[in-house]
């Protein structure tokens, strides 16, 4: 599961910057920012659940 997310975060980013770099040379700079903004948030969203799922797994280790 660990190697999906990793995969998956890697697909987004190849995306992301192939986007960020067609916009950028053809003069919509804020655009590729907003593309990049929103590739950022999106692979924070997909940490933060994997964050939850290892706090959790670590309350159920320790019994807190």
């Amino acid at each position: 599961m660990e190697i999906g997310l990793i995969l998956k975060i890697s697909g987004i980013g190849i995306l992301v910057a192939i986007v960020s770099s067609i916009l950028s040379k053809s003069g919509r700079d804020e655009q590729a920012m907003l593309v990049t903004v929103a590739g950022i948030i999106v692979v924070m969203l997909m940490l933060v659940d994997e964050v939850g799922g290892l706090i959790e797994s670590v309350r159920t280790i320790f019994e807190l």
